[in-house]
């Protein structure tokens, strides 16, 4: 990552921005093919508005129109676990290069059918997705299989 790319933005900042769109505006970012494809939408520089437009922002934008937010809501692996989402699909993104492994993902959060999560937290992860010294697939992998593991011993 460049220099500029180190400081996080405001995740929170960037949800509300993308929530006080129009639904034109928002449907054209929802549509988007991959998200190198974000740079020729209008919409994509509303909702940055002075932040620059590298690959952090493109996965931020890429996925936001395909979540909710609540404050202390759930992690990414959770809300996906929730959703009954099937592990071998969820091994699909992990196992994925940029730009598939997003392209994977998104494709799990329109299954979830807009999941609930912690945006702020999901972004984080986003932010870091490609960084070699952090974990956010895995981090999401374990938060997914903690859930399940948690969720099948209440019931046993």
């Amino acid at each position: 990552m460049s220099e500029g790319e180190n400081k996080t933005p405001d995740f929170l900042a960037l949800y509300q921005r993308y929530q006080a769109l129009k639904p034109g505006p928002q449907a054209e970012l929802k549509r988007v093919m991959n998200p190198g494809d974000l740079i020729e939408v209008p919409a994509f520089y509303r909702v940055l508005q002075d932040n620059k437009a590298h690959k952090g922002m493109q996965r931020l934008l890429y996925c936001l129109p395909l979540v909710k937010h609540q404050e202390n809501g759930d992690s990414l692996g959770r809300a996906l676990a929730k959703a009954d989402i099937n592990e071998k699909r969820l091994f699909m993104v992990i196992r994925s290069q940029e730009p598939n492994d997003l392209i994977q993902l998104r494709r799990l959060l329109k299954q979830a059918d807009k999941p609930t999560v912690d945006w702020v937290q999901m972004a984080n992860d986003l932010w870091w997705w490609d960084h070699p010294n952090q974990h956010s697939k895995r981090k999401i992998l374990e938060d997914f299989f903690f859930y399940q593991n948690n969720k099948t011993k209440a019931s046993a």
